[in-house]
């Protein structure tokens, strides 16, 4: 795989500063097709698309800095049909300091931790460990608060995967929670516990809909569910993630967010939390996140690059990842948004989608300083991702064109 480099003089960039534009091997890529496997495109026609995602990329930050989207600097990727991955950079990592993006950095990946959470799940329900449709109460029964949830007594674990549990996204739908969460991210420490975040937001709350009888996305369900993954095996989320996925998949730069002080950090600049929950404008001091990542835990809970992201969707949307035959349950839509359209919605953590490039799986991520996206195109075998380092950009004006870059080539080179 070619390996470039380059840094503009400050003189000729967009707006006086510098950027990078880069592209090569990381931890998480594979620069040579996988064994066996005919390369999707020839060297050149791989140079090609490198330069011309590069270009497309760099086209959307310097657009950014014309108006008033909030876009210091991203990374991206995509992986081929042969499994070779591409990681790349654009604008700044941290607007004050002047220091450029690069391609390996690590952000907030928001609600894309969901996908892992449900992969875990599902490999349990492989190992006979887990049964997705048995009754939530079979763990959490003996909690005291668990009779005050929403539709505790019909709850099924396939119903707080498929978010058809009916219950509020207290994040962006409860004012009164938002300025309680703010007053916890006071307090770089500080975070509220799973118990406490649930008996803040849903206990005593009229469900939604009957469990099963609806859609409506939130953490609870989420949070709901690693509850329910610890009980059920007696050990942490993140413990089994390590074991199932991070580890054998060698996805070096997924990390559990479970501390402060993690590794690679692009500065974010949390534009729309400081409205929400009044938060400082820049998240990262000293290297470390001045809010905590465990407020989260499983309704995302990690930090993230779209290298590892898009092997990570190569794998687990074509069967590989997870033990088993897991990809009915996966994709199977819980309530479909659309009766025409019933295999489109939402299935087990995963967005099924039609887009203008063709039938999309993925999911996009909200995390205070950063945005992130991930989109699998199954007609190609591909995936693209990009993460933006603001909480208030419009990346998803940009990764349709980034992918359409990538899907033109395939096209171009196809007998």
């Amino acid at each position: 795989m070619m390996n470039v480099a380059r840094l503009f003089d400050p003189r000729l960039a967009v707006v006086g500063v510098c950027f990078v534009l880069a592209c090569g091997p990381a931890p998480d890529s594979t620069p040579d097709a996988a064994v066996g496997t005919e390369p999707s495109l020839s060297p050149e026609a791989t140079a090609m698309l490198v330069e011309s995602f590069q270009a497309e990329l760099d086209a959307a930050w310097a657009q950014a800095q014309e108006t008033d989207e909030n876009f210091p600097g991203a990374t991206a990727a995509f992986i081929l049909p042969d499994g070779r991955v591409f990681g790349f950079a654009t604008g700044l990592s941290d607007v004050d300091d002047e220091t450029p993006m690069t391609p390996d950095m690590r952000m907030g990946s928001g609600s894309i931790g969901k996908t892992y959470v449900a992969a875990v799940a599902l490999q349990l329900e492989m190992n006979g460990e887990l049964d997705l449709d048995a009754p939530v109460s079979t763990w959490l029964g003996d909690e005291e608060w668990f009779s005050r949830v929403p539709n505790h007594a019909d709850l099924t674990v396939r119903n707080l995967l498929n978010h058809t549990a009916g219950m509020i996204q207290p994040y962006f739908e409860d004012p009164d929670f938002a300025v309680q969460l703010g007053e916890v991210f006071s307090d770089p420490d500080a975070y509220m516990t799973p118990e406490e975040f649930i008996a803040e937001t849903v206990l005593d709350a009229e469900p939604l809909f009957p469990a099963g009888g609806g859609y409506h996305y939130s953490d609870v369900h989420y949070t709901l569910a690693g509850l329910a993954i610890e009980d059920a095996t007696g050990r942490a989320y993140y413990d089994l993630l390590d074991e199932f996925f991070l580890d054998p998949l060698g996805l070096d730069l997924t990390l559990a967010a479970d501390r402060r002080d993690l590794p690679g950090l692009a500065q974010g600049y949390a534009h729309r939390s400081s409205e929400l929950y009044g938060t400082p404008l820049e998240v990262v001091v000293d290297g470390a996140l001045i809010l905590h990542p465990l407020q989260e835990w499983t309704g995302g809970g990690l930090v993230n690059n779209p290298q590892a992201m898009v092997r990570w969707a190569k794998l687990l949307y074509e069967g590989e990842a997870i033990e088993g035959d897991d990809l009915p349950q996966l994709l199977e839509v819980g309530f479909p948004r659309d009766s025409t359209r019933p295999h489109l919605g939402y299935g087990l953590a995963v967005s099924v989608a039609e887009s203008e490039h063709g039938l999309t799986y993925g999911h996009g991520g909200f995390w205070p300083g950063y945005n992130s996206l991930l989109a699998y195109y199954p007609a190609r075998g591909v995936a693209v991702s990009i993460q933006i380092n603001s909480d208030e950009s419009r990346m998803r004006d940009h990764l349709p064109n980034l992918a359409g870059v990538l899907l033109e080539a395939l096209e171009n080179a196809a007998p």
